[in-house]
């Protein structure tokens, strides 16, 4: 048995308590990042927030613009983009009497994308909705943005942007043409009859691609969608067009 000084236990004692202390420091600072990262999740955990993001991954837009999109009153809209604001997801500039948001980073679509994706897999009343509303409405397999990019240097496709102008003009994938949802109908002379269509719109969710489609099936075009949409198709540095 070996008998410590009473300096050996003081100096025992001091290093135990400053590996404590460091430990203490440690676990506390980690804590303190995770308060911070919740303060993202909580902005997220919104839906109407979620869907402010959606849109501007289209593009930059005034408060007023989004609380149109999102159906909310301009004040309140105006919080939500604040709540974004603070957790460093959007930034914005004035100009004139309006204020325009834009996101910080492009980044945020894939956050939006692992989110969509756990929630189809994980929550099962999205896989419903999603085996409900979307899958039911196109049965044929939706084209992946390679081949996409593959036919459209090929010639061989008519790639159809079934976003509102602006999102258009504001950026799209080459060589589309811009027939909005609602004007698709009345302008389908502008569509080849005898080339494929392939429609996208705002994202994975986005459900004017969707019918878009259907509503060209039904009118004897062959017709497919992207897989993902025009901010998935920019996030991968594919060719973008814009004006």
């Amino acid at each position: 048995m070996v008998l410590l000084s009473d300096a050996q236990h003081s100096t025992v004692r001091l290093n135990e308590f400053q590996q404590i202390a460091q430990a203490m420091s440690s676990t506390l600072s980690k804590q303190a990042l995770f308060e911070q990262l919740a303060r993202v999740g909580k902005a997220v955990g919104q839906g109407h927030r979620l869907a402010m993001l959606e849109y501007l991954a289209q593009g930059e837009r005034s408060v007023e613009a989004l609380a149109g999109l999102t159906e909310l009153s301009v004040a309140n809209t105006s919080k939500h983009l604040q709540q974004l604001r603070q957790a460093g997801l959007v930034e914005a500039r004035k100009k004139g009497p309006y204020v325009y948001y834009r996101l910080t980073d492009s980044r945020i679509v894939t956050l939006l994308g692992v989110m969509r994706q756990l929630a189809e897999r994980h929550l099962t009343e999205v896989e419903a909705l999603v085996r409900g509303y979307l899958v039911s409405r196109d049965a044929m397999e939706p084209v992946r943005r390679e081949a996409l990019l593959t036919r459209i240097r090929e010639g061989t496709v008519t790639v159809l942007d079934v976003r509102p102008e602006e999102e258009f003009k504001a950026g799209h994938l080459p060589r589309a043409v811009n027939i909005p949802l609602r004007e698709l109908e009345r302008r389908l002379d502008e569509l080849p009859a005898d080339r494929e269509v392939v429609a996208y719109c705002r994202g994975a969710w986005c459900v004017l691609s969707f019918e878009a489609v259907a509503r060209l099936r039904d009118l004897g075009f062959v017709a497919h969608r992207l897989e993902e949409g025009f901010p998935e198709w920019r996030l991968a540095d594919l060719p973008v067009e814009s004006g």
